[in-house]
């Protein structure tokens, strides 16, 4: 199953305890990025040169489009969101959802957030941990 990337599991992809998966999983093309992951992971290069880098390599990977049908997802979901006040969920992260729900993927993450979008929207994905909640921190 293909699996868009979130920032949070980005963030610790050369952690010791899950740099092995993370590898795999880019090896296995199993790893796409879609317009939210790619802007959060721009935002979190340290310099010019870092965003010349990475950026551009990431942009290579299968990419999910943002459509009309994400947006209507994302605006929905915040909706259900604010109805049992967890409407402050990032938006990227309320995008990323949106947009493996509209093509049938998982996120690879590590953020509960992504759990709270499944318990309380009607977006579908797996949702696939990183390493296990807490283990990482």
């Amino acid at each position: 199953m293909l699996l868009l990337i979130d920032n949070s599991a980005w963030a610790r992809r050369h952690r010791s305890a899950v740099r092995g998966r993370f590898a795999h999983d880019m090896r296995a093309g199993t790893v796409a990025t879609c317009l939210p992951f790619l802007l959060e992971a721009g935002f979190s290069t340290r310099s010019a040169e870092s965003h010349t880098t990475i950026v551009p390599h990431l942009s290579m990977l299968p990419r999910i489009a943002m459509t009309l049908a994400v947006e209507q997802h994302a605006l929905e979901a915040q909706a259900a969101l604010a109805a049992v006040d967890h409407h402050r969920i990032s938006p990227a992260d309320i995008l990323i959802a949106a947009c493996a729900h509209e093509a049938g993927a998982g996120v690879l993450h590590y953020d509960k957030d992504y759990d709270v979008l499944r318990e309380h929207t009607r977006l579908r994905f797996r949702s696939e941990w990183l390493a296990p909640a807490g283990s990482l921190d």
